[in-house]
């Protein structure tokens, strides 16, 4: 057997183990394409192929509406317009910026600045241009390191969220399985087309293919061939549902970080008092569970505890 015999029995076997596609794969890319680029939401981000504010839009994104990421991603940007700006930023700062724009998960705000050092200590001020070199950023994962290649070098593969993972289960009756999903994906995103397909699929899993759908308003261009919109049956795989905001742990580790923000240092007592009106330093939430989220914070590089006088006095890192 020849290289390319073994090369076409490996693609068929993957076809065999993935749903059936339509016969005339160019006809529902063009469909896709052609609507997407008739009309579409007009995201700043889209704008560009700037990968530094490419990056920044896909971290501030992530768990974020996008409506409230559009202001503080220009402001950030007028902040620290450059990867070199950002890289001599003081870390506070940053992580005061997340906070104040209320962006959630302070963690990427620090991630986000030490890619930027990457970049400029490592990379020489260029981006690596791969999904494989982007993933080696700090806070950088498998999905925002694509998105990055794709956006911005139009050298990324199919991106599959959970949108898309909508789209192709309702569309073409994939079972909700992640490796499947990946082969449809792939199979279905024209070679050396990332950077339009990627934003067209996810258009269309936002727009038309939301958890309530929206075919014929939105004028989906997948309708002839969609297996939901000939049966009528638009479930979904289900979406995991974002633990409650009010009240956890996420929520005040956020209140520490705004103070903090605005005051150089606060001893703990007088921290606890500030973020929950019911703090009782010998309570259920008292010195203890304060003393975790600070530990944790601290643990996370975003701020210091110096226990070295009668108290603990805590501080943003810088």
């Amino acid at each position: 057997m020849t290289d390319s015999d073994g090369a076409a029995a490996e693609a068929g076997d993957d076809a065999a183990e993935s749903p059936a596609l339509p016969a005339d794969l160019d006809a529902v890319r063009d469909a896709l394409v052609d609507w997407y680029e008739a009309d579409h939401r007009e995201f700043p981000w889209r704008r560009t192929e700037d990968p530094y504010e490419i990056l920044v839009s896909e971290v501030m994104s992530q768990q974020t509406q996008l409506d409230r990421v559009v202001p503080a991603w220009e402001d950030f940007l007028d902040e620290w317009p450059t990867t070199a700006d950002l890289a001599a930023a003081d870390r506070a700062d940053v992580v005061a910026f997340w906070s104040d724009h209320s962006l959630g998960y302070n963690n990427r705000a620090k991630y986000l600045h030490e890619a930027a050092g990457q970049v400029e200590d490592d990379y020489c001020g260029a981006f690596p241009e791969d999904p494989e070199g982007l993933s080696d950023l700090m806070g950088v994962g498998p999905y925002t390191a694509n998105a990055v290649a794709s956006f911005a070098f139009n050298n990324g593969d199919a991106v599959v969220d959970t949108n898309v993972k909508r789209v192709l289960y309702r569309a073409f009756d994939v079972p909700d399985d992640d490796d499947t999903f990946e082969r449809v994906a792939s199979r279905l995103m024209p070679p050396g087309e990332s950077r339009v397909w990627n934003n067209a699929v996810m258009e269309l899993g936002g727009v038309a293919c939301g958890k309530k759908p929206r075919c014929d308003e939105a004028g989906c261009p997948w309708r002839e061939w969609c297996h939901a919109y000939q049966t009528g049956d638009f479930t979904a795989p289900d979406v995991p549902e974002q633990p409650s905001f009010e009240g956890s742990r996420r929520q005040f580790r956020g209140r520490i970080v705004r103070l903090l923000g605005e005051h150089d240092e606060m001893e703990l007592d007088a921290l606890g008092h500030r973020i929950r009106v019911d703090y009782a330093p010998d309570g259920e939430h008292g010195r203890e569970w304060l003393r975790g989220l600070v530990d944790d914070l601290a643990d996370d590089g975003l701020v210091e505890a110096d226990a070295s006088g009668d108290g603990v006095v805590v501080s943003l890192r810088r």
